[in-house]
């Protein structure tokens, strides 16, 4: 097949479709998968029983990666392009949460909505809920080492997870339908430069609502966010010097600080 032939078949209804994947690629996806997705589900096991409060918050990461990831925008040559929705959680909670928050996303999507599927499961988890989160909060953490604001840094970390998923799912596509003259380069260039058409744009737009969400909840959650790490506890001076907190009787203080 072509690669024009390959996309309009593999990607006209999202991920990759339901059975597009040749059988060893998709069990060597899964394998690569599954690691992270039991990793993911210890650190959500004990997220929840450390902060059972958190898990609202949790649920509003997963429901805000599952809407995004399945509106579908029409790209070229019958394929279609997509936010991911996994910056957010990733920056809040860890990749590692956010693996098994985009494990159950990608899995509903098969199951209730055709969106990908049960064979491709695992390269669709491995490139959107894996990969892309570990590259977005890799670019948010390193950003904020270094004092760039923080929603400057969420902008970043939000853009790059979603780019670098159609990145990899580029190079899954290319390694399961090389291009016959040439080869598996080739056929990255072309995956990679049709997706990018409608992926930059998109990338750019899912920044800034995830920019936007992050302001609401730093003004409805404040405490939660500092909890996490997102907003790191700071210092003021009143008179002579007070720190953030306050300070009890035998001299000590304490401080709002995140993990």
């Amino acid at each position: 097949m072509s690669i024009h032939e390959v996309l309009e078949r593999v990607s006209h209804i999202m991920h990759i479709a339901e059975g597009y994947l040749p059988p060893v690629h998709a069990a060597a996806w899964s394998v690569a998968a599954a690691p992270f997705v039991v990793h993911g589900v210890r650190a959500l096991t004990r997220e929840v029983k450390a902060n059972p409060e958190s898990t609202l918050l949790l649920g509003a990461s997963g429901a805000f990666t599952f809407v995004l990831s399945a509106l579908k925008l029409p790209s070229v040559t019958g394929s279609c392009s997509h936010p991911t929705g996994t910056g957010l959680g990733a920056i809040l909670f860890r990749p590692p949460i956010m693996a098994v928050l985009g494990t159950i996303t990608l899995l509903f999507q098969a199951l209730l909505l055709a969106h990908g599927g049960l064979t491709t499961l695992g390269a669709n988890v491995f490139s959107m809920a894996i990969v892309g989160p570990w590259a977005g909060f890799g670019v948010y953490w390193l950003l904020r080492r270094f004092d760039v604001p923080l929603m400057v840094s969420v902008f970043f970390g939000a853009f790059v997870a979603d780019l670098t998923t159609y990145c990899v799912t580029s190079v899954q596509l290319a390694l399961a339908f090389p291009d016959p003259s040439s080869g598996f380069a080739g056929a990255l260039a072309k995956f990679g430069g049709i997706f990018a058409v409608t992926q930059l744009p998109l990338a750019v737009s899912e920044g800034l609502l995830t920019v936007l969400v992050m302001r609401l909840l730093t003004q409805s959650s404040k405490g939660e966010l500092t909890r996490l790490g997102v907003l790191l506890g700071t210092k003021a001076k009143t008179g002579a010097e007070t720190e953030t907190g306050t300070e009890t009787g035998t001299g000590t203080k304490t401080e709002a600080v995140g993990r």
